[in-house]
């Protein structure tokens, strides 16, 4: 991509591609280039409910703050609160993730254990954005063929509102059936694929994901 190729345009600030830093020169800039600047996070983690490059840095939560969050119950296990994150790009939030797990929960081993994850954007993201970017993060674990990733897109968009600053997004992992989506306590929809649903929340939890720092302080490692 050239120095003055065109970038898309959200919250105010200029987007490129995923991860691409600015390489203009000041020459460049003086003769009148254009500066680009990045930003991403689930742009899920360009959006995601997924994640941000490598610049960005994820926060832990206080234990005082896990301690005022209630359990939440699903499918008749009891889920409690386990570790919250911040992602921040450049400074700026994008995003605050909680976790709930059971007692039995062993981070080595996320996708055999029901979970839930919640996302808090402090941003604007499409669906669509949301669900590529996932996408994109999910091959870091494992190779998707191109015929089931455009089948999980589309899913995923259908599922998934547009989000605003404020929005939350409430996910629940079911190892056997899928992922199931809620937002303000409704039913948002269901992806019923349990590879799926593992690889999906694998974006935060699997060792492979591109947010270390963000998944210690969710599975609350010390």
């Amino acid at each position: 991509m050239s120095c003055n190729s065109p970038s898309s345009s959200t919250e105010g600030l200029s987007v490129l591609r995923w991860g691409q830093p600015d390489k203009c020169s000041a020459a460049e800039r003086a003769a009148g280039m254009p500066r680009r600047r990045v930003l991403t996070g689930s742009l899920a983690l360009a959006a995601t409910w997924a994640t941000a490059p490598a610049w960005a840095t994820g926060t832990a939560a206080t234990s005082a703050t896990l301690a005022g969050r209630e359990p939440l119950t699903h499918q008749g296990t009891t889920l409690w609160p386990r570790g919250e994150g911040q992602l921040r790009f450049f400074g700026l939030a994008i995003y605050t993730a909680r976790l709930w797990t059971a007692d039995s929960f062993d981070p080595t081993q996320h996708a055999a254990h029901a979970l839930a994850l919640e996302l808090t954007y402090a941003r604007t993201f499409s669906a669509r954005d949301i669900a590529e970017r996932s996408l994109q993060e999910m091959q870091r674990q494992t190779p998707v063929n191109k015929a089931m990733e455009a089948d999980w897109i589309n899913k995923l968009a259908i599922v998934l509102p547009d989000v605003k600053p404020g929005d939350s997004l409430l996910g629940f992992h079911r190892p056997t059936q899928g992922a199931l989506f809620q937002a303000g306590g409704r039913t948002l929809g269901t992806v019923d694929d349990p590879v799926f649903s593992g690889l999906f929340f694998g974006i935060w939890l699997s060792p492979a994901t591109s947010e270390p720092a963000l998944r210690k302080a969710l599975i609350a490692q010390r």
